[in-house]
């Protein structure tokens, strides 16, 4: 490849899988990073651009195709499916061998082997999702651009969502007319009620009967109108909310009488099929006695774990919608339950000490900040649960973690996300001489 450039076509031998979807070869000596492809393929791709020492390129021809390809009648691009042309099996195991990969090289954490991959349904898992409006309706966005591409057909939502789509987009006009640009949908549990928020660029959200009627026909239970520009409340239609009980997520003696609330634009997990295993999972790694929860979202973590009565529950969220439905769930449990509307950093600044406390972090993809790893490990807390979407940057702050003092105890892994490059890892870490699931070269 020496001297290639964009729409140059190479043939390649796929080796293995990288962070990101794409699957690594190698041409005269550089790595090229191929979207389509699957490891033990011989492909024809284009190579789309450069930088630095990496290509990356597209399969544009499959020479030798591996058994585990399978058609995709919808654009993978469409929602970010880069792995849809992999079989399900297959998809779970490569991200395995993401998972153990990205542990080692960046955070010099050595699995003894790929992690087991806890599979989701593949089709209707999603619970939330933010939508965009633009010249193709209103859909995903295609991957690495900001063209909309249709929803229907590639399986992320429940039928319900998608019939709520179907009627957003025949009303696309009008509502690309009074400026909405963002959507963001979210549905209980079962599927049941969904409700909307509809962000509005460049102006305030106006009242209308029209909101009505759009949430009548779509057959929501709930919709909001809110400006990005202009901190006005939103204008609200039936209850902003969808409600599941906490007992779905987390059994405990009281989760049958809790419930959890959110609204659309809150964060919360989204996969409805594995939110209750990821729960119950952190919950168990947290143990028993005093519990911190950082980036809490509405509570997910924190009011399952308070409701149980094993110790103190602190949650810390920054975010005011999230933080609201965060109040809001926790006060049911009086004083089991503190909240804090802060920063992460805030908090732990002026928190004090944390040597008895299981600390549970979950935060963006960008990871931990240098000064949320830095004044963590000062706290010093008997044990941290990370919870993160991003391999690469948790695999990141594991290693500063450990250069803290910190051991990685267990890896758990979940496939929140199916037929995308995502994969939600969840990593126990001590201070302890105790280290399950990993062998000695993760110390």
């Amino acid at each position: 490849m020496t001297g290639s450039s964009p729409a140059d076509t190479v043939d390649l031998t796929i080796e293995r899988p990288a962070v990101g979807g794409r699957m690594i070869a190698r041409w005269e000596g550089r790595v090229v990073l191929v979207a389509g492809a699957i490891p033990g393929e011989h492909v024809r791709a284009v190579v789309e651009r450069t930088r630095g020492g990496t290509a990356f390129a597209r399969t544009v021809d499959v020479v030798r195709p591996s058994p585990d390809r399978r058609p995709v009648a919808v654009p993978a691009s469409c929602g970010g499916r880069t792995l849809a042309h992999v079989a399900y099996p297959r998809q779970l195991a490569l991200k395995g061998e993401i998972v153990r990969d990205a542990f080692r090289r960046i955070g010099r954490v050595d699995l003894p082997e790929p992690p087991a991959v806890a599979a989701s349904p593949e089709t209707g898992y999603r619970m939330r999702a933010r939508l965009h409006a633009g010249d193709g309706g209103i859909g995903f966005l295609d991957e690495g651009s900001h063209r909309v591409c249709a929803v229907a057909g590639t399986g992320v939502l429940s039928p319900g969502a998608e019939r709520v789509v179907a009627v957003l987009n025949a009303h696309a006009p009008e509502l690309s007319a009074r400026g909405v640009r963002t959507v963001e949908l979210a549905e209980d549990l079962a599927g049941d009620h969904c409700v909307l928020q509809l962000v509005v660029h460049g102006g305030a959200a106006e009242a209308g009967a029209q909101w009505e009627r759009l949430a009548e026909a779509a057959g929501v239970s709930g919709l909001s109108v809110a400006s990005r520009t202009l901190p006005a409340p939103p204008l609200t239609v039936g209850s902003p909310f969808v409600t599941d009980p906490l007992a779905s997520f987390l059994p405990s003696s009281r989760g049958e009488t809790l419930a959890l609330r959110r609204r659309a634009d809150a964060f919360f997990q989204a996969n409805r099929h594995l939110v209750s295993g990821l729960t119950a999972a952190v919950a168990e790694l947290a143990g028993g006695g005093d519990v911190v929860d950082l980036y809490a979202g509405v509570g997910l973590f924190a009011v399952g774990i308070a409701a149980r009565g094993a110790g103190r529950v602190t949650a810390v969220e920054r975010d005011p919608v999230s933080a609201a439905d965060l109040a809001a769930n926790a006060a049911p449990l009086g004083g089991a339950l503190r909240t804090v509307r802060a920063p992460v950093e805030t908090y732990l600044k002026r928190c004090g000490g944390l040597s008895g406390a299981a600390v549970i972090v979950d935060p963006p993809r960008t990871g931990l900040s240098r000064e949320v790893v830095t004044r963590l490990a000062r706290r010093r807390p008997r044990c941290i649960v990370y919870v993160s979407c991003d391999v690469a940057t948790q695999a990141r702050d594991l290693r500063a973690l450990r250069s803290s003092g910190y051991r990685v105890d267990e890896v758990r892994v979940f496939d929140m996300f199916p037929n995308t490059a995502h994969v939600e890892t969840v990593v126990a870490l001590d201070r302890g001489s105790r280290c399950h699931g990993v062998g000695p070269g993760s110390r």
